[in-house]
């Protein structure tokens, strides 16, 4: 009805007239009604003689203008509509064109092919190249058939309308937009339900300005098959979503229809499977997400996993990952890197610093005072720490369990002592090689830290038997400890038969260690599962086999360079079921007979070395491996073998090792 009230535009504004003086516009809407109601199309009215009396010209009013519309349905509503024979021969008209050049004439008008042609221009440029491919589907039912619109040319207008009504939005649907980040793919799963090709989908009009990807309309069919689908459309149903979109359509049914539309329609719904098949990762919860992440080293999930959206980065900076953050070997970390992380992450309970050559007493005092939550710390081979960075951990981490620092020689026992006097929870010390230690520190340390639970010492030059006394009285709860290379002795030894919850003892290289001594150990702790008495020379076979009868618990016994023959390993296969884990390596007197007799005797052996027991030849030890395939023995070749074989399993060959 727009046309019949539209008259020339002599009431409008001063304004509106000289912003478009050079625009002659015939006509113009009378109410300024809304964009839903105007009507607009372009179309060419050569080559129709006597149907295009059923076409009448207008314009759009509202000086709206739809460049995103690919192509409009005119709809037989109203009285105001395109017949079949009118729709059959445009359709007959548009298939037949083989260039496209032609595709361009037919879409211009011909004051519009004037212009460009008086500019010299080619006609390509006036037409966007998505309306040249495959014509549009007609639909020839009376009811309504899409067009291109018309390319705007400057200083033109189209003389050349029909009237359609806007609300039957006919253009393609966009795909609905996913709500994922920037690197999910779009689903498929947002096309046209209820609106078609001119169908009546109200939500076209809010499509159209998503500004969301076109895809392409099936091709036309031929002209016999488009005059036969006229008959047939009423009885036809609608076809499946083009291209994943639902986009309906009415496909003829008749023996005669055009094999290049079926194949194009084919291959739409092939895409539209293969995008429903391709699923991305990010359509996974959050949470399962963060778990996949979980089990990437912090460096990885920084240089890489960080970098590959948005989204995975916002993942990557989840406070859960920043709670236990591993920054060992990383010779790039420094103070100013430990203060943004205390600065941003205050919920930081572990860190771990080992071979941070570039990290200081000051990077680490700021992240102790920002970080009040922390409770494992780890800096092993950080020379240039002191005591100022473990007092200030100390001072403002009270809830500090387990603290590792081997490998400092600046540390002294002022720092030891402010861990007595502050981290009364500190169950878990490591101190090996700070050889500024004395039994001072350790004794403060003992009385402070009463639940303490693993401690370990190695080659603390300044740690005598006041040390292991200390540690023997005053925690009780004390399950691992070791004394490496420490200058101990069986007087000081002696004292951890208190700590009845000792599982694992490790006394390798006790200058002064002696059999009853060990003896008496074993008997009286009872729980102890591991003992290592490796680089003793004074363990002899009656110690052995004491142990053996004695250890009822023992799973793990260590005897590397020890003064033993094969009457200890003799007495570990008859007195013990419980021991798994014999390493004789290094023992000069063990023979064939001794690892023989082990094998056939023990029960629960499951691992034995023999690594550089010369005395013990390879042909018994491969027979060994035949008979008793649940032991794994360790010698020279043994273990080469091995070595070859993981490497094989592996994709390693002599060949590509040759050539690489």
């Amino acid at each position: 009805m727009g046309h019949l009230l539209s008259k020339n535009g002599y009431r409008l504004k001063k304004r509106t007239r000289k912003l478009h003086h050079r625009k002659k516009k015939k006509r113009n809407c009378f109410l300024q009604l809304p964009c839903m109601l105007c009507f607009i199309v372009h179309s060419n009215s050569t080559g129709l003689d006597d149907d295009s009396d059923h076409l009448e010209a207008g314009v759009n009013g509202s000086g709206c203008r739809h460049n995103s519309i690919t192509g409009i349905s005119v709809p037989g509503v109203g009285g105001v509509g395109i017949g079949a024979a009118a729709a059959s021969k445009l359709a007959e008209r548009y298939a037949t064109l083989a260039s496209p050049e032609d595709c361009s004439k037919f879409l211009l008008s011909p004051r519009e092919l004037a212009i460009w042609e008086g500019q010299g221009r080619s006609l390509l440029s006036a037409v966007p190249a998505k309306l040249i491919p495959p014509p549009a589907l007609f639909r020839t039912a009376g009811v309504s058939v899409t067009v291109p619109i018309p390319v705007p040319v400057p200083g033109c207008t189209s003389d050349y309308t029909e009237m359609v009504c806007k609300r039957k939005c006919s253009e393609v649907q966009r795909c609905t937009p996913c709500k994922q980040p920037r690197c999910a793919f779009a689903a498929p799963d947002g096309g046209l339900e209820n609106g078609g090709v001119g169908g009546g989908g109200g939500e076209a009009a809010s499509n159209s300005e998503t500004g969301h990807c076109h895809l392409p309309l099936c091709p036309l069919p031929s002209s016999s098959a488009s005059s036969s689908s006229s008959a047939s459309s009423s009885s036809s149903s609608p076809a499946d979503g083009c291209c994943g979109l639902g986009l309906h359509a009415d496909l003829p049914h008749s023996s005669d229809s055009s094999p290049c539309c079926l194949h194009h329609y084919d291959d739409c719904q092939a895409r539209s499977s293969d995008a429903a098949d391709h699923l991305s990762i990010n359509h996974l919860p959050s949470s399962i997400l963060l778990k996949v992440l979980s089990h990437l080293t912090v460096k990885e999930r920084c240089l890489c996993a960080s970098l590959v959206c948005k989204y995975w980065r916002d993942l990557c900076l989840d406070f859960q990952f920043w709670k236990q953050i591993d920054l060992s070997g990383l010779q790039q970390v420094n103070d100013d890197l430990l203060v943004k992380i205390a600065s941003r992450r205050q919920n930081v309970t572990e860190i771990n610093i080992s071979d941070c050559r570039g990290v200081h007493d000051h990077g680490v005092s700021s992240l102790a005072s920002h970080c009040p939550g922390l409770q494992k710390y780890t800096a092993y081979r950080c020379k240039q720490l002191g005591d100022t960075s473990l007092s200030a951990l100390a001072t403002h981490c009270p809830l500090l369990v387990k603290v590792h620092v081997g490998n400092q020689d600046k540390l002294t026992d002022e720092a030891l002592k402010k861990l007595g006097e502050h981290c009364s929870e500190l169950k878990d010390i490591h101190l090996g090689q700070c050889y500024s230690i004395t039994d001072e520190g350790m004794v403060a340390l003992a009385r402070g830290c009463r639940k303490l639970q693993r401690l370990y010492l190695q080659e603390n030059k300044l740690v005598t038997d006041r040390s292991v006394r200390a540690v023997a009285e005053h925690c009780p709860e004390l399950q691992c400890v070791g004394f490496m290379g420490c200058p101990v002795t069986s007087q000081g030894v002696i004292h951890l038969t208190a700590l009845r919850n000792l599982n694992v003892l490790d006394l390798r290289h006790i200058s002064e260690l002696n059999n009853e001594t060990v003896m008496e150990v074993v008997r009286k702790c009872r729980n102890l599962s591991s003992l290592n008495l490796c680089l003793n020379w004074s363990i002899n076979d009656r110690c052995v086999e004491i142990i053996a009868k004695e250890g009822r618990s023992l799973k793990e016994l260590y005897l590397v360079s020890c003064k033993i023959t094969d009457h200890a390993l003799i007495a570990i296969g008859q007195y013990s079921s419980t021991i798994e884990t014999v390493d004789a390596g290094w023992c000069k007197d063990i023979t064939d007979q001794g690892a023989t007799q082990i094998a056939q005797s023990s029960k629960s052996l499951r691992y034995l070395g023999l690594m550089r027991c010369d005395k013990v030849n390879e042909e018994t030890v491969e027979r060994l491996v035949v008979q008793y395939p649940h032991i794994v023995f360790s010698t020279v070749m043994q273990d080469c073998k091995r070595t070859l074989e993981r490497a094989y399993q592996m994709g390693w060959s002599p060949n590509t090792s040759n050539t690489s």
